[in-house]
């Protein structure tokens, strides 16, 4: 599970996902599925590039605020503190590790659209080195913030 955070313009929007990956080793690519009906995905798709973010689970509170709440209603950004990364994406201080990519491709795969990022710049905190990641089985009991349709 991960984080991802979008900004265009003034507008910025960020949700849990559970869909990611690695796709390329050569060029080094990563996927990320945003779902169609989540804010995020607007704001991602005017977006030049998005911000991944690695969680723990001891960083529950920051899954359930992005997984359990509808940026629709709620400035999810006021309730955690974040920074301006490069080309002004939005990265959250807590996160135990992030990374920053370019938008190389959106891929419609139906309820959720595919964008293949490369990586241009990353971080981690050093308090969360060796921890283990955030996975499905800890979010279990977040209601997601927009239908799941």
């Amino acid at each position: 599970m991960c984080v991802v955070t979008a900004a265009a313009g003034d507008e910025r929007a960020g949700c849990l996902v559970g869909f990611a990956s690695q796709c390329s080793m050569r060029p080094v690519r990563f996927v990320v599925w945003l779902s169609k009906v989540n804010r995020t995905y607007e704001v991602a798709a005017a977006a030049d590039l998005l911000a991944v973010h690695l969680l723990t689970p001891q960083q529950f509170e920051l899954a359930a605020l992005f997984g359990g709440v509808s940026g629709d209603r709620v400035d999810k950004f006021a309730h955690t503190p974040w920074t301006v990364g490069y080309g002004g994406a939005v990265v959250l201080q807590e996160a135990a590790a992030w990374f920053i990519g370019t938008i190389e491709q959106r891929i419609d795969g139906g309820d959720h659209v595919g964008f293949v990022l490369d990586p241009v710049q990353c971080g981690e905190r050093e308090k969360s080195e060796g921890q283990p990641l955030l996975r499905l089985a800890d979010t279990l009991t977040i209601d997601p913030g927009h239908p799941v349709d």
